[in-house]
C-alpha cells in the first residue's frame, strides 16, 4: 500500500544497478590516473614499467572494494535485497 502516490521517490523509480556502474567506472578512472603517474615516476624499462602500471592499477581497485567499500564503509558489493 502506497501512503503518497503523488510523491516521487528516485530510490524505488532509479535502477540501482546503474549507482555500482558509476561508481566502478570512477574507481577504474582514477586507478588508471594513479597508477600511471606511480609508473611514469620510474626510470625503467617498458616492461617493467607495464608491470609497475598493472600492479598500482589492481592495488587501488582492490584496496577500493575490499578494504574501504568492504571493511570500512560495510556495504558488500552483491548483497541480496529479499
Amino acid at each position: 500500500m502506497v501512503a503518497h502516490d503523488n510523491i516521487h521517490i528516485p530510490k524505488e523509480s532509479f535502477p540501482n544497478w546503474i549507482w555500482y556502474v558509476i561508481e566502478v567506472s570512477l574507481v577504474i578512472v582514477i586507478s588508471f590516473a594513479i597508477s600511471f603517474k606511480v609508473a611514469e615516476s620510474f626510470e625503467v624499462t617498458p616492461d617493467v614499467g607495464n608491470w609497475i602500471l598493472t600492479g598500482t592499477f589492481g592495488a587501488c581497485f582492490l584496496i577500493w572494494f575490499i578494504i574501504i567499500r568492504g571493511l570500512i564503509l560495510k556495504k558488500k558489493i552483491l548483497r541480496n535485497k529479499y
